[in-house]
């Protein structure tokens, strides 16, 4: 009966693929769909990735392919959402109906996900999630999760922020402080926001001016950035959320004649770690970056291998991760490659 099970998932898979390649005029099915699983022994997993916002986003969804491939004994049906969560969805629904051995997702927002997970366990189709959490009345909807801590990332950032002012001249003066966070409703928002509040109430003279949503994009960085300056003329600190943002942030800061970073007006402490960054702090204009690790596909991979054994499994599963200056950049500098 299993096997039987299994060509029938198989057919509705071809089926599926067929549809696609013969749908609308001007839409390109993705790339994992156009391949035809021949081998009844591959692993059959759907990944839906929250979008292509960023470049650690593109590192974690390369991340993922590069692994589950079929040479490693999978066949891996992508599915871009795009930044909306209904995307997301219709995309569970269909790795649901071509009867998928596994679902992997990063959810866009944390809430709305009850109703089409049910639908999941109910095919059980067991799902983990990738890089960002859910709020779910029953946490057994899903299997695991695998992902970096983020509210750990913001206390690192506040951390990191205690030493630096250490002899600093306003050690002891009022430190202004502007907070760019990334999407509204995001794991890595509330848990960034967290970690770095919860250091920061330990300080009577750290004062957050306001915190405002960038949405993890250059272009709003800079734009609220903009506006920030223009709001608040005494800006010790700029707390950025994500590098993307950061970059923006720096345009902004630029154009307004200040300088930031080492000797500079506004220090800067960024979240991600990516080279283009990372280059930044090697020089100087950022302070500090946390680092948020995208490479989880072999996590992943173990979970699923598990799995397939029979074995046990957390249900968190934390990815390592540094925190980089200028003392310690060039140790992974050079090998850096998003």
């Amino acid at each position: 009966m299993k096997r039987k099970n299994k060509i029938f998932r198989k057919v509705i898979i071809v089926l599926a693929v067929l549809a696609l390649l013969t749908g609308c005029a001007g839409q390109e099915p993705e790339a994992e769909d156009t391949r035809t699983p021949t081998d009844d022994n591959l692993i059959v997993v759907g990944v839906s990735q929250e979008g292509s916002e960023s470049v650690w986003r593109t590192a974690n969804t390369r991340s993922v392919k590069e692994t589950l491939t079929k040479e490693n004994g999978y066949f891996l049906i992508f599915k871009n959402a795009r930044q909306k969560q209904e995307n997301q969805i219709k995309a569970l629904r269909s790795f649901i109906s071509q009867r998928v051995d596994y679902i992997v997702f990063s959810p866009i927002v944390e809430d709305g996900w009850d109703t089409v997970l049910r639908e999941a366990r109910e095919a059980e189709i067991p799902v983990i999630l990738m890089d960002r959490k859910i709020n779910v009345k029953d946490e057994s909807l899903y299997t695991a999760w695998v992902g970096s801590d983020f509210v750990e990332e913001g206390r690192n950032a506040g951390k990191w922020l205690e030493d630096y002012l250490k002899g600093q001249r306003f050690n002891d003066d009022q430190v202004n402080i502007v907070v760019l966070q990334g999407t509204a409703g995001t794991t890595a928002m509330f848990g960034r926001t967290q970690g770095f509040e919860e250091i920061a109430a330990k300080h009577e003279n750290w004062n957050i001016l306001e915190q405002t949503n960038a949405d993890f994009t250059t272009a709003k960085g800079e734009e609220e950035m903009r506006r920030l300056l223009n709001t608040y003329p005494e800006i010790d600190v700029l707390v950025s959320q994500n590098d993307d943002m950061t970059f923006g942030a720096l345009e902004a800061i630029q154009s307004a004649g200040r300088t930031t970073g080492t000797g500079g007006d506004i220090t800067v402490i960024s979240f991600d770690g990516t080279k283009k960054a990372l280059e930044k702090v090697k020089t100087g204009a950022i302070n500090v970056d946390v680092e948020c690790n995208p490479y989880q596909g072999k996590y992943i991979e173990e979970i699923i291998q598990a799995l397939e054994t029979g074995q046990s499994i957390e249900k968190d599963n934390y990815v390592e991760e540094k925190v980089f200056t200028q003392k310690n950049v060039l140790s992974v500098l050079n090998d850096r490659t998003y």
